[in-house]
């Protein structure tokens, strides 16, 4: 089969390399018919971020369908079309059955987070409870609906959690820091919760319009002291709850700005920072929530219900298509900005 490696910064190639087989009897194997790059995935790809040279590509968002299952699998079947999320959730412990099934007790750190998804075919372990079945068969789907289904196996429930661990409540001042897809879908998620006012801080046109299109109600270009008193300008005050969607030091320290004392942070960008201590939001009474979103639990619960009706439209964050044999252009052109997020085509 086809699969995408990490060759270096800056190089993904793809690769021959045997099909996966069943490991476990709670695994599955599953035929990919879309999947993505994520923006998590750009920090090895423009960093290289301590990734091992030609190894697993890090993709974790996908399409498929269940081609084999092992001897535990009671919950899918051959021939099923599932989400396949990035997380691992068993469904029963007390993280999940909380509505945490992004760091299930059962199964913690790495073992919980995908990878290899870029790929013609993957072995999804831990199956019986994480993935998220879809009715029909992806030929029965527009291609716009394919696009917003895919965005539930990790940017939409992402976004989504942001806005619930931050407890985003109706009438709520909003703002999402970050304008990539995780950030484009915590404005549809603070919509969802009744938020009265979005501000998304972007720098970029494309993406500054397309937060109003889906519900911001400002754009704030400016940033540090700058951005904190534009933000607070607009509100009439500080914010009730920022949305933390990017992973940096800096981002962090414009969400805790932007609040009002006693406000909100939800922070769900992968941090690449090592040290900010706790103590320093103790004259603010700030509640700081996130982490690994529940993927499986809010599809199951809200986000693939929302999608099928039709009442909300995440898929627009994926701008651009590219095949499998393309993926690193879809990573460059990810990087350089001209695409907020890359759908690759599979099969």
């Amino acid at each position: 089969m086809k699969t995408a490696i990490f060759e270096k910064a800056g190089s993904m190639i793809v690769e021959e390399v045997a099909k996966p087989s069943l490991q476990a009897d709670d695994d599955v194997i599953i035929k990919i018919v879309r999947a993505c790059v994520c923006g998590s995935d750009l920090w090895s790809y423009s960093h290289g971020d301590n990734k091992e040279g030609h190894s697993i590509n890090s993709g974790h968002e996908a399409l498929g369908i269940i081609e084999e299952v092992g001897s535990a699998i009671t919950t899918v079947k051959p021939g099923d079309f599932v989400i396949v999320p990035f997380t691992h959730g068993c469904g029963h412990c007390d993280a999940c059955r909380a509505g945490f099934d992004g760091t299930c007790d059962n199964h913690p750190g790495y073992s919980n987070w995908g990878g290899g998804y870029q790929a013609q075919y993957l072995r999804f372990h831990y199956a019986n409870w994480a993935l998220v079945k879809v009715p029909g068969q992806p030929s029965d789907y527009s291609e716009g609906m394919i696009k917003s289904l895919l965005t539930l196996a990790d940017v939409m429930p992402t976004g989504y959690h942001a806005a619930r661990v931050a407890n985003v409540q109706r009438g709520d001042k909003v703002v999402v820091i970050g304008d990539g897809a995780v950030g484009q879908c915590a404005v549809i998620a603070a919509k969802m919760m009744g938020a009265s006012q979005i501000i998304m801080m972007s720098r970029h046109k494309d993406r500054q319009e397309m937060a109003l299109e889906s519900g911001a109600t400002a754009v704030v270009a400016e940033r540090g002291p700058e951005g904190i008193a534009k933000v607070r300008e607009i509100l009439g005050g500080g914010a009730d709850a920022a949305l933390e969607c990017v992973g940096t030091e800096s981002s962090i320290d414009q969400a805790l700005g932007v609040l009002h004392n006693g406000g909100r942070i939800g922070f769900v960008g992968v941090p690449h920072y090592n040290n900010h201590p706790l103590g320093s939001t103790f004259a603010q009474n700030i509640t700081v929530g996130g982490g690994a979103a529940s993927v499986t639990t809010y599809d199951k619960q809200v986000l693939l219900k929302a999608v099928l009706d039709g009442d909300i439209n995440p898929g627009r964050v994926f701008t651009d298509t590219y095949h499998l044999d393309d993926v690193n252009q879809a990573y460059q052109d990810m990087a350089d900005r001209k695409a907020i997020k890359a759908m690759l085509l599979v099969d």
